[in-house]
């Protein structure tokens, strides 16, 4: 994995073993609301194109086998792909079983539909499916979600919460983060800042609908038609820091982290936050 020029020194090893699993795949993560063809095609490219092999994971959704999710398949249905495969259950029992899961084992791309985070955590934590999730990002694949799709993407998942956040655990496919969709549209700025306080250390993202993030190692790239924010919780003498990032702007992950955990030396910048892709890295 590459590490951003001028900041080797303070790169500990718990920090490069979070972020190594980035150096290989893509993430292309949504907010919620509607969400242009241009971010879904990004994410098809990312998955090989017409030689895809697409998984769209279902479980989150409150009726997945209805005509509602039928429309959210429309545009899948519609990609020239390799193959596509919906796949659902929200039994543990079946989601740790081999056979359930080997649409997983070759799959190139993975999407999580919108619902209740919960019970996508709930279904295949520890299971052979959550390896094979892993697996593809491993092999260089695309992992990709909105809303609970987005939120079961973090180490650490708001399970649900108004303005004080039930935490529990997410897929950890961005380590070091904690994720909250619809972002701007719900207010939940006191609600993210409230999960960093219980678990320091952590960055948090917010992503607002109609926007995405597409992470590529440890570049974080903002895409879409709304904003995400970056928050890098308070240390001793330092209040939070909250930043948000535009369609076209993009951060590093491994910045945001050290600063997260206080290890930038004195008299350095912390960090440039946001950068447009014009004026490069």
């Amino acid at each position: 994995m590459l590490v951003p020029d001028g900041i080797e020194d303070d790169v500990d090893a718990p920090t490069v073993r979070l972020l190594i699993s980035l150096s290989r795949g893509t993430l292309v993560i949504c907010g919620g609301g509607e969400i242009s063809d241009e971010v879904l095609d990004e994410f098809v490219d990312a998955a090989g194109g017409e030689t895809a092999h697409i998984v769209v994971i279902t479980t989150a959704t409150d009726e997945p086998d209805s005509d509602e999710i039928e429309e959210e398949m429309e545009y899948w249905r519609a990609q020239k792909l390799a193959r596509l495969t919906v796949l659902h259950t929200r039994s543990r029992e079946t989601a740790n079983d081999p056979e359930f899961a080997s649409p997983l084992a070759d799959a190139t791309g993975i999407w999580f539909v919108g619902g209740n985070q919960a019970w996508l955590a709930d279904t295949y934590l520890g299971t052979i499916s959550e390896q094979m999730i892993h697996g593809v990002m491993q092999r260089g694949g695309v992992v990709g979600g909105i809303s609970a799709g987005a939120a079961v993407m973090s180490s650490v998942m708001i399970r649900d919460g108004a303005t004080s956040p039930e935490i529990g655990r997410g897929f950890g496919l961005l380590p070091g983060t904690v994720i909250d969709q619809h972002f701007l549209a719900r207010n939940r700025q006191e609600r993210l800042l409230g999960a960093l306080a219980a678990h320091p250390g952590l960055i948090g993202l917010g992503i607002d609908e109609r926007a995405a993030l597409v992470v590529r190692g440890t570049r974080l790239n903002v895409v879409g038609d709304s904003d995400v924010v970056a928050c890098i919780p308070p240390s001793s003498g330092r209040p939070a820091k909250v930043e948000t990032l535009r369609p076209g702007e993009h951060t590093n992950l491994l910045k945001l982290s050290l600063a997260a955990n206080n290890k930038t030396r004195k008299n350095r910048p912390v960090m440039r936050l946001a950068t447009s892709d014009s004026a490069g890295d």
